[in-house]
């Protein structure tokens, strides 16, 4: 009887086994979706500065300052007009960005 019991719930894990590894791919795939974007067109600063990589207090104030002085930039390559910030940093941050 033991023994019964015992290979039902070996059953029993081994089936519920592929639905644990499903909600695990489910998971990240809604952590995928739910990415952080920045809107380099309306975000401040500090917004820049925390949330890229590669952009600290000093070049977060020059993309807000080129954005005041020339208007919104109308693609995330624009950014290398900003003074300090080049091709590998738009490219770092490319999947955060929107305009």
């Amino acid at each position: 009887m033991k023994l019964l019991l015992s290979c039902l719930s070996l059953m029993a894990a081994l089936w519920l086994l592929p639905v644990q590894a499903e909600s695990t791919d489910n998971q990240v795939q809604a952590e995928e979706a739910f990415a952080i974007q920045v809107n380099i067109n309306t975000a401040t600063a500090e917004e820049l500065e925390t949330l890229l990589t590669g952009i600290g207090e000093t070049k977060a104030k020059r993309i807000v300052e080129y954005r005041q002085a020339n208007g919104d930039f109308q693609s995330v390559d624009d950014l290398v007009k900003v003074k300090g910030i080049g091709v590998a940093t738009v490219n770092k941050n490319r999947d955060k960005l929107t305009y």
